[in-house]
């Protein structure tokens, strides 16, 4: 028999009309777009250091919520979260700016034993949940977006995009006033040594001071956001 085309879901008919955070973070909640709702223990939306409502200066988009994540219904919560914390301090970036949030709204992951280790997420589920996503910018529009790690910069920025060859640059985009990609905070804790991974926490505060510094910038009168 011919195989069957396959049919690409997407969260998409789910963004609510005139979209809030509130009306946002509801319907995602119930979110099936793509199979990892059976395997996530619930969707983990992106969530605000400070008032939802105030809109927040620079918002971190990662890749999808860990084991920790996944249980507390939080983004950024386990090991990640808090070397990121320490970064932005570092940096000097005030958390209650800063909106927190993922590519991917569901923890992806394989049994090892009693462990549920982190799994990549395919181009489908990540097609499948980007509306979420966009939905966030356009309701935040925030001054900066930053993108750790490659799937949320290759999402954003075309799957060509090489955080290895970009990181710290301020680019253009019409997702922002300003876009800048750097690497996830997991790779920072996956160095092979205590010296490798001062070395790359060290870049990766430089990456953020480079945010700040834009942040400042903008403050100091640029204007109003830039069209979406």
């Amino acid at each position: 028999m011919p195989k069957r085309p396959s049919v690409q879901t997407t969260a998409a008919p789910l963004i609510p009309e005139s979209p809030t955070y509130d009306k946002l973070r509801k319907a995602a909640a119930g979110c099936r777009a793509c199979p990892l709702w059976r395997t996530g223990t619930q969707t983990v939306f992106g969530e605000p250091e400070g008032q939802p409502h105030a809109g927040p200066r620079v918002m971190l988009v990662g890749e999808q919520p860990g084991d920790q994540e996944d249980r507390a219904g939080r983004p950024f919560v386990g090991p990640s979260g808090r070397l990121l914390d320490e970064a932005l301090e570092a940096a000097g970036i005030d958390r209650s700016q800063v909106y927190v949030t993922n590519t991917v709204k569901h923890f992806k992951w394989t049994g090892q034993g009693p462990r549920r280790v982190h799994a990549k997420p395919t181009a489908a589920e990540i097609r499948a949940c980007l509306p979420w996503l966009e939905a966030e910018i356009r309701v935040f529009r925030p001054d900066v977006l930053v993108c750790l790690g490659a799937t949320a910069a290759q999402a954003l920025l075309g799957k060509d995009f090489r955080v290895t060859q970009s990181r710290g640059q301020p680019l253009a985009s019409p997702w922002a006033r300003v876009v800048v990609a750097t690497v996830h905070p997991s790779s920072i804790l996956r160095a092979p040594d205590p010296r490798a991974r001062e070395a790359a926490l060290a870049a990766f505060v430089d990456d953020l001071r480079q945010v700040a510094r834009l942040i400042h910038g903008l403050s100091a009168g640029e204007g109003a956001h830039a069209p979406m």
